[in-house]
Protein backbone atom coordinates (compact mmCIF):
# COMPACT_ATOMS: atom_id res chain seq x y z
CA UNK A 1 0.00 0.00 0.00
CA UNK A 2 1.79 3.43 -1.16
CA UNK A 3 1.12 6.63 1.11
CA UNK A 4 0.84 9.54 -0.78
CA UNK A 5 2.49 12.47 1.10
CA UNK A 6 1.71 16.07 0.73
CA UNK A 7 5.12 18.09 0.10
CA UNK A 8 4.41 22.02 1.34
CA UNK A 9 6.62 24.48 -1.09
CA UNK A 10 8.09 26.99 1.15
CA UNK A 11 7.20 30.39 0.22
CA UNK A 12 9.40 33.65 0.78
CA UNK A 13 8.17 36.08 3.48
CA UNK A 14 9.87 38.66 1.31
CA UNK A 15 6.91 38.24 -1.22
CA UNK A 16 2.85 38.60 -1.21
CA UNK A 17 0.35 36.90 -2.97
CA UNK A 18 -1.25 40.18 -4.51
CA UNK A 19 1.08 43.23 -3.78
CA UNK A 20 -0.61 46.67 -4.23
CA UNK A 21 1.17 50.17 -3.97
CA UNK A 22 0.70 52.30 -1.28
CA UNK A 23 3.32 54.91 -2.35
CA UNK A 24 6.77 55.31 -3.73
CA UNK A 25 9.30 57.45 -1.54
CA UNK A 26 12.55 59.13 -2.73
CA UNK A 27 14.27 58.13 0.95
CA UNK A 28 13.94 54.88 2.47
CA UNK A 29 13.91 56.47 5.57
CA UNK A 30 10.38 58.58 4.46
CA UNK A 31 8.97 54.68 3.31
CA UNK A 32 10.07 53.47 6.86
CA UNK A 33 8.53 56.72 8.59
CA UNK A 34 4.68 55.63 6.76
CA UNK A 35 5.26 51.73 7.81
CA UNK A 36 6.23 52.79 10.91
CA UNK A 37 2.96 55.73 10.95
CA UNK A 38 1.15 52.69 9.75
CA UNK A 39 1.95 50.82 12.47
CA UNK A 40 1.11 53.38 15.07
CA UNK A 41 -2.48 53.11 13.51
CA UNK A 42 -2.52 49.57 14.38
CA UNK A 43 -2.48 48.49 10.94
CA UNK A 44 -1.35 44.92 9.92
CA UNK A 45 2.32 45.79 8.99
CA UNK A 46 2.98 42.02 8.52
CA UNK A 47 1.21 42.85 5.42
CA UNK A 48 3.84 45.23 4.13
CA UNK A 49 6.97 45.14 1.79
CA UNK A 50 9.41 48.04 1.14
CA UNK A 51 10.79 47.71 -1.76
CA UNK A 52 13.53 49.32 -3.28
CA UNK A 53 13.38 50.14 -6.94
CA UNK A 54 15.42 51.63 -9.92
CA UNK A 55 18.37 49.96 -8.60
CA UNK A 56 21.95 51.88 -9.81
CA UNK A 57 25.45 50.24 -9.28
CA UNK A 58 27.89 53.45 -7.51
CA UNK A 59 31.33 52.69 -7.68
CA UNK A 60 33.63 55.42 -5.30
CA UNK A 61 36.93 55.55 -5.98
CA UNK A 62 39.15 55.63 -2.99
CA UNK A 63 42.51 55.70 -4.33
CA UNK A 64 45.47 55.26 -6.35
CA UNK A 65 46.80 51.97 -6.86
CA UNK A 66 50.71 51.66 -7.22
CA UNK A 67 53.51 48.92 -7.36
CA UNK A 68 54.24 49.67 -4.19
CA UNK A 69 50.77 49.62 -2.87
CA UNK A 70 49.97 46.11 -4.71
CA UNK A 71 53.75 44.39 -2.93
CA UNK A 72 52.24 45.25 0.53
CA UNK A 73 48.53 44.47 0.10
CA UNK A 74 49.77 40.70 -1.13
CA UNK A 75 52.99 40.39 1.27
CA UNK A 76 50.39 41.27 4.01
CA UNK A 77 47.65 38.78 2.31
CA UNK A 78 50.32 35.88 2.75
CA UNK A 79 51.50 36.77 5.90
CA UNK A 80 47.95 36.47 7.38
CA UNK A 81 47.28 33.24 5.30
CA UNK A 82 50.48 31.60 6.56
CA UNK A 83 49.87 32.25 10.18
CA UNK A 84 46.47 30.77 9.73
CA UNK A 85 48.06 28.11 7.67
CA UNK A 86 51.04 27.81 10.07
CA UNK A 87 48.73 27.75 13.42
CA UNK A 88 46.81 24.73 11.88
CA UNK A 89 49.98 22.88 10.86
CA UNK A 90 51.41 23.28 14.56
CA UNK A 91 47.95 21.78 15.95
CA UNK A 92 49.33 18.33 14.19
CA UNK A 93 53.10 19.03 13.89
CA UNK A 94 55.78 17.86 16.07
CA UNK A 95 58.36 20.24 15.60
CA UNK A 96 58.90 23.17 16.95
CA UNK A 97 55.74 25.29 16.76
CA UNK A 98 57.46 28.78 16.45
CA UNK A 99 59.43 27.29 13.97
CA UNK A 100 56.39 25.99 12.05
CA UNK A 101 54.42 29.50 12.36
CA UNK A 102 57.49 31.66 11.19
CA UNK A 103 58.37 29.51 8.19
CA UNK A 104 54.73 28.89 7.01
CA UNK A 105 54.46 32.94 7.59
CA UNK A 106 57.72 33.62 4.89
CA UNK A 107 56.08 31.11 2.62
CA UNK A 108 52.96 32.97 2.55
CA UNK A 109 54.53 36.06 2.07
CA UNK A 110 56.75 35.48 -0.89
CA UNK A 111 53.41 33.38 -2.06
CA UNK A 112 51.19 36.77 -1.56
CA UNK A 113 53.86 39.05 -2.86
CA UNK A 114 54.55 37.21 -5.80
CA UNK A 115 50.68 35.66 -6.85
CA UNK A 116 49.76 39.97 -6.49
CA UNK A 117 52.32 41.25 -8.55
CA UNK A 118 51.99 38.85 -11.01
CA UNK A 119 48.03 39.62 -11.42
CA UNK A 120 48.43 43.50 -10.91
CA UNK A 121 50.86 43.34 -13.91
CA UNK A 122 48.69 41.31 -16.19
CA UNK A 123 46.05 44.35 -15.92
CA UNK A 124 49.14 46.37 -17.76
CA UNK A 125 47.45 49.54 -16.16
CA UNK A 126 44.15 49.44 -17.17
CA UNK A 127 42.36 49.74 -13.78
CA UNK A 128 45.45 52.25 -11.60
CA UNK A 129 42.95 52.44 -8.70
CA UNK A 130 41.11 51.20 -5.24
CA UNK A 131 37.16 51.52 -5.68
CA UNK A 132 34.51 49.98 -3.47
CA UNK A 133 30.91 49.47 -5.26
CA UNK A 134 27.27 49.35 -3.78
CA UNK A 135 24.00 48.84 -5.46
CA UNK A 136 21.29 51.21 -4.18
CA UNK A 137 17.72 52.42 -4.86
CA UNK A 138 16.54 55.57 -6.75
CA UNK A 139 13.19 54.95 -5.07
CA UNK A 140 11.18 53.21 -2.37
CA UNK A 141 7.64 51.51 -2.78
CA UNK A 142 5.38 50.14 0.03
CA UNK A 143 3.25 47.25 -0.96
CA UNK A 144 0.97 45.93 1.12
CA UNK A 145 -1.22 42.74 0.47
CA UNK A 146 -4.41 43.64 -2.21
CA UNK A 147 -7.15 43.24 0.93
CA UNK A 148 -5.67 46.04 2.65
CA UNK A 149 -4.35 48.20 0.06
CA UNK A 150 -7.54 50.57 0.77
CA UNK A 151 -7.37 50.67 4.24
CA UNK A 152 -3.73 51.62 3.97
CA UNK A 153 -3.92 54.50 1.99
CA UNK A 154 -6.79 55.74 4.13
CA UNK A 155 -4.85 55.84 6.75
CA UNK A 156 -1.60 57.12 4.97
CA UNK A 157 -3.99 60.20 3.94
CA UNK A 158 -4.27 61.30 7.37
CA UNK A 159 -0.31 61.74 7.99
CA UNK A 160 0.73 64.68 8.35
CA UNK A 161 4.59 64.37 8.15
CA UNK A 162 5.69 63.15 5.32
CA UNK A 163 9.22 63.68 6.01
CA UNK A 164 10.46 62.28 8.60
CA UNK A 165 13.25 63.58 10.99
CA UNK A 166 16.82 61.91 10.33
Amino acid sequence: MSQQQSFRIPTSSLTLEYPMSLGVYDRYEQAQRAVDFLSDNEFPVQNCVIVGTDLKQVERVTGRLTNGKVAAGGLASGLWMGLFVGLVLSLFGTGSTLAIIVSTMLFGAVFGLVFAMAGYLATRGRRDFTSVTQVVATRYEVLVEHKFAQQGRDLLATMTDTDPKV
